[in-house]
């Protein structure tokens, strides 16, 4: 079976079911897994699905698919190393906010299989596990579609009248000096609102946002209580976060 076959059936797989996985594929398209993952990468980069950990999921409500799925496949063995170590933080009947952000999405399928409640802005968090046993609470306001998420007046509200055990969110940038910033206002709101909101709040971030400044600075270090990294974080300066009474995990 050739490229293009396996490619409209692919693509008709996936949008008849919403998202499918590559063992799914293999099995359906009668060859390797690898293949499958090498047809699933093409066909992200052509920006005709998502990319997703174990599989893909259909494009919806979007303008502009290929930013995010590329944003996702970023430094993407660091942030499912990240999101694994989250996941050991996060206990059946858990509530729990789950920012949007290429990062928090690959959480999903580390907590898919758990009973617990997630409430979110982020639309492709929502197909991810829409089909699993998670009950889930979907912020409404104004669809953001270049980052796949809510946004606005009405989604603060609606997150203001919910409150959870644990918030997980992104950041664009972390220091020492100048703590949380994020590329615009709109996604630093969400973020501390959902950290205002929750008993202990999570910072996934990889190496690269380590030491860096974006755009919006919008909360001093002490908005969060766990900096969870990767294993290419310097050590000396997460001891420096340490210091500033964090708890780092690495």
């Amino acid at each position: 079976m050739n490229f293009q076959i396996r490619k409209q059936l692919i693509l008709q797989t996936v949008e008849s079911q919403g998202s499918v996985e590559v063992k799914d594929l293999a099995e359906i398209l009668q060859t390797s897994e690898i293949t499958v993952r090498r047809d699933l990468a093409i066909l992200a980069e052509q920006g005709l699905l998502y990319r997703t950990h174990g599989g893909a999921m259909k494009l919806s409500l979007t303008q502009n698919p290929i930013s995010f799925s590329n944003k996702t496949a970023t430094h993407a063995t660091e942030k499912d190393y990240i999101c694994q170590k989250a996941n050991e933080f996060i206990q059946e009947g858990d509530t729990i906010f789950v920012d949007c952000g290429s990062t928090l999405f690959r959480l999903c399928p580390f907590i898919k299989h758990k009973r617990i409640k997630v409430i979110t802005n982020s639309l492709p968090v929502l197909y991810e596990l829409i089909n699993t046993s998670i009950s889930i609470n979907l912020v409404g306001g104004e669809v953001d579609h270049q980052r796949q998420a809510v946004h606005g007046s009405i989604a603060l509200e609606h997150l203001a009248r919910y409150h959870a055990d644990k918030a997980f969110i992104g950041v664009d940038g972390i220091s020492l000096h100048n703590g949380l910033s994020a590329a615009s206002e709109k996604e630093a709101s969400i973020a501390t609102a959902m950290a205002s909101q929750s008993k202990e709040v999570f910072l996934l971030c990889d190496a690269s946002k380590l030491e860096k400044n974006a755009y919006f600075q919008f909360a001093p270090l002490t908005l969060i209580h766990t900096l969870i990294t990767d294993y290419n974080a310097d050590k000396q300066l997460l001891e420096q976060y340490r210091a500033k009474n964090l708890r780092v995990i690495q």
